[in-house]
């Protein structure tokens, strides 16, 4: 069960995120705020062990940060937000914050990774709902531009990420946005 009824309506004003205080993120060393709203918002998968659970989720996002930080020298966790199998919502950098997940592109967006590996796994409805309405609050508080770009990370780098089947998803999700 993923907490969503299809066809039940869904509050697009509302979305819980877990703060990173919620899940006991370590200090960043350094932090860029960006200087507009987001022009794209890329799409990631973690490639790693898929999550559904909040015990689990929470391991898993210290394993990342602690992978960022000290194997690839990132000033903290790379996403902005990361999304589990159950719909929950992780504040990585957060909003406003310049990501460090897709070199040339992290001035000018937010990335959001589903928590899995996507090429095997299928993401659920809930976490697909979770990514629409966290997109809608980001526009809603103008932390990403009303007409912001949608695209996979392959869009942006050689890379199978976000996997191919959230990336076969993305028309679908686009559509989706457009319709709100």
């Amino acid at each position: 069960m993923d907490g969503h009824t299809p066809g039940e309506p869904v509050d697009m004003n509302a979305v819980a995120v877990v703060s990173r205080r919620g899940w006991k993120a370590l200090e960043a060393r350094d932090k860029t705020e960006m200087k507009n709203p987001a022009q794209k918002v890329i799409v990631h998968h973690t490639a790693l062990r898929y999550c559904a659970h909040p015990r689990d989720s929470v391991s898993e996002l210290a394993h990342i940060q602690h992978m960022h930080m000290q194997e690839r020298g990132f000033d903290d966790i790379g996403y902005n937000f990361l999304i589990s199998g159950d719909g929950t919502v992780y504040e990585g950098r957060g909003w406003g914050i310049v990501g460090a997940h897709a070199k040339e592109h992290n001035f000018s967006s937010v990335g959001i990774a589903f928590m899995g590996n996507f090429n095997d796994e299928l993401p659920s409805s809930a976490s697909l709902s979770a990514l629409l309405r966290l997109l809608h609050i980001g526009v809603l508080h103008g932390h990403v531009q009303p007409k912001f770009e949608l695209v996979g990370h392959r869009d942006v780098a050689k890379t199978e990420c976000p996997g191919k089947n959230i990336y076969a998803l993305l028309p679908k999700l686009r559509d989706q946005l457009q319709k709100q």
